[in-house]
Order: structure tokens, then sequence, then C-alpha cells
């Protein structure tokens, strides 16, 4: 039987659709699922702000009565505007290892995209920077954290049968913990503080957060990764939206702030206990034991390994050494907590300033990420 493709149109299409993506690894050890309701609040526009300039189009393949594949069609105006492109992401982009499915599903999107007025195809990506992006290429033996997309090593082949080829490269690292803290790493960080008149600020949770700074930490995010590929520069709404998923949940002993001698955030370091494990167990629903697992992850004093999440500098601060201020804080909750060592999130293959953080570290570059682009 030929692939029949469809659009997803309903609420019962919509749990097909994020089904698959888990149902086609169950059993994969290195696999973290979603949260399902997280994945069911991206998709709807009541409470994603980014859908307030996406345009987006879900289409599920089936062969056989059997659902074989999924994939989202994005439109990023804001993002287009910003890079004066006219690019269609891809998305949400799973499949069995059937080139017949993963061409239909890309060729479903693509003609979409021509009636929009698209001319380039460009993914995996989500539709900001804060969703999953990037085909994993290398590193395939080893556990994805929440942040992160997981594949199997065949996707590549059928992106590349479609013609799709390489844009850019990201790659992650494995960092680990050193038994005490740099002496080297003291002295800059103090000369940096000396020099820059700066601090470091520590808060004990969202509220003060948001009582001393507002959202002015992510008015820094902002500005630092707005030169950083695809980037969307963030609407008021999306501040609003992405302090409370993530600086809700955080522990703040990893929350580093750095301010100037105006009290003015110029830089935000910001990392996590890894999850993965967690999610695995509660196969990403809260109940009846999800929200448990979850829980005791979250607030663990014991945690081997640690995300990295983010590290942003406000732009007329950068080279001036205040990321090495970062981890002079943080060293020493990694040794409290027993973190063994720690992963990096996708960092831009042409990011030299970003890999050169962790020089002063014993380090392993394990996985490699792709975004892939097509004329269409």
């Amino acid at each position: 039987m030929s692939v029949i493709i469809k659009p997803v149109e309903t609420r019962s299409d919509l749990k097909k659709f994020i089904k698959f993506g888990s149902d086609l690894f169950e059993g994969n050890p290195y696999y973290c699922p979603p949260l399902l309701f997280d994945e069911y609040n991206t998709f709807n526009r009541k409470k994603n702000p980014a859908l307030d300039h996406c345009d987006f189009i879900n289409f599920i393949a089936y062969k056989d009565n059997k659902v074989v594949g999924r994939i989202t069609g994005i439109i990023n105006h804001i993002a287009n505007e910003t890079w004066n492109r006219k690019r269609l992401r891809f998305g949400w982009f799973d499949f069995i290892d059937d080139m017949e499915v993963s061409e239909a599903l890309l060729q479903a999107i693509v003609n979409w995209g021509k009636v929009h007025g698209m001319d380039e195809l460009n993914g995996p990506l989500g539709f900001t920077d804060f969703d999953h992006q990037g085909l994993l290429i290398e590193g395939f033996e080893y556990s994805s954290p929440m942040a992160c997309l997981y594949n199997y090593p065949y996707y590549a082949d059928h992106l590349e049968a479609y013609g799709l080829k390489k844009e850019i490269d990201w790659i992650e690292y494995r960092i680990y913990t050193p038994e005490e803290v740099p002496e080297r790493m003291n002295r800059i960080a103090e000369v940096v503080m000396q020099r820059n008149e700066l601090n470091i600020v520590k808060v004990k949770n969202s509220k003060e957060l948001k009582k001393r700074f507002g959202y002015e930490y992510l008015d820094v995010i902002d500005q630092a990764y707005r030169p950083i590929y695809n980037f969307q520069p963030l609407t008021d709404k999306q501040k609003m939206y992405y302090a409370k998923m993530y600086f809700s949940i955080v522990n703040y002993d990893f929350v580093t702030i750095v301010t100037n001698k105006k009290g003015e955030v110029v830089g935000i370091g910001v990392g996590m206990p890894d999850i993965s494990d967690a999610l695995r167990k509660s196969k990403g629903k809260l109940f009846p034991t999800g929200w448990y697992h979850l829980i005791k992850a979250l607030k663990t004093k014991k945690m081997p390994v640690f995300d990295l999440l983010l590290i942003a500098v406000r732009p007329d601060y950068q080279n001036k050494g205040v990321n090495a201020l970062f981890f002079y804080d943080q060293i020493k909750y990694f040794i409290k907590y027993g973190v063994e060592y720690s992963e990096t999130t996708a960092i831009l293959e042409t990011n030299s300033k970003n890999q050169a953080n962790w020089d002063y570290y014993r380090r392993e570059q394990h996985k490699r990420r792709r975004a892939y682009i097509k004329s269409i």
C-alpha cells in the first residue's frame, strides 16, 4: 500500500502525532521522552506565544493503516524578517526507515511552504531556539538530555536522499568536574570583577528573581543570542512564557547573575540536574507517578550528571572574561552536589568563544548535530 499523508486537524489527530514521536523509540535507552502536556501546549495558540508570529502545519503519514511518520512545517515570520529570508522550517520529523515515507512527508510541507511564498527548506528546527533543533549525526550511544533531539542514524540518509545539504553543525561536550576550583580560574575571576566593576548575585527563587530584576535577564539573553544562527528576537510575551517555564523549576544554586556597578544585569548562566532518567520512568506523563520522579530529580542533593542550559553575556560586556565568572561561581556547587560531569547544550561549530569556555577542564566532544538546507 502506498503512503497516505494527512494533515492534523483534530485533537485525536494531534494525539496520534505526539504519540508516534515516543512510540518510534520504544525500548531505546538513549531517547528522552518529552513531557506530553508540554508537547500539546507547544501547538496551542492560546498557550505558546511563538505561534503569534508563526504559521505551521502538522502532517501524519500512514501506511497499511498504521502511523509511520510525522512532520511539522513552520514559517517563523519574525525570524525570516530578521534574516531577510523566506525559509520554511521543518521539525518534529520522525519516521520509520522507509524512503517513501520520509520523502512524502517532506514533500507535503514543501508544497505547503511554496503556496506561502517560501523558497528554502531548513531544519530540523522548532518554532524558536528554545525548541529542539539539529539532527543528531554523531553520539547515538549517549543519553539524550531533555533539551535535545534524539533520532536514529538512518535519519541523515533520508534527508540527504531528498537533496538536503549541510548548512551548519553544532557540537556538544561532556565536561568533567575538577576536584577543586582551579587556582588560575580564581585569579582570572577576581581580575575580571575588579577591572570591570562586576558583582556575582545569587537569588533564592523565581519570586526573588522577578522582584529584583523583572525580565532584564531575558533581555540579556535576547541581546546576546541575536547574532546566532536563525535566532528569532523574543517578544515580551515569549519572555514571560520562558521565565515561567524554565525559571520556576531550576535549582537557584545553579543560577548565576552578573551585574555591573549600576546594578544592571550583564550576564546570566543557568543549568539544572539531568532529568532524562525521570522522564524515561514517567514516559512523559505526570500522572499517576510521573510527577514524583520529576520532583525527586529536580530537588535532588546528589546529581552525578548536570545539564548546562545557557550562558549569555550582554554584547557590550563580551570579550571581557565575564564567562569565567559563571564557572567560578558554580564549580563549588558541582563539587557540593557530586556532579561527575556536565553536558553542554549544542554549540555552533563556528562559535570558538563558547568552545574556549571549556579549555580549563577535562572535556570530551561526544555529539554532533546538523542543520540542513535546500532550495525549493
